[in-house]
């Protein structure tokens, strides 16, 4: 990310880091490393597994619900947010 100020004056994202040491700013990192370990324990050699391995234990934690939200899996609120951003705006005039 050194290149965070050029990202949020071209898209108007703010970016923002969490304090080192501070894993209670991170709780979606910290939920999803903890999720990843159950496949990957720590320090694991990633180049012994091959794409295909890799593909299927994303689409294993992409297709799990969560209770944050709402037990629907993170594709169904990506899907969801994806059509809401392409909904066109409706208004009475």
């Amino acid at each position: 990310m050194t290149r965070h100020a050029e990202l949020a004056a071209n898209t108007g994202v703010c970016v923002y880091f969490c304090a080192p040491h501070s894993p209670w700013q991170r709780g979606t990192c910290e939920n999803t490393i903890g999720l990843l370990r159950q496949y990957l324990p720590k320090g694991t050699d990633l180049s012994i597994y091959s794409q295909e391995q890799l593909d299927a234990i994303a689409d294993s934690l992409n297709t799990r619900p969560r209770a944050t939200h709402n037990w629907l899996t993170p594709l169904q609120v990506y899907a969801a947010a994806l059509a809401s951003a392409h909904q066109p705006e409706t208004s009475v005039h």
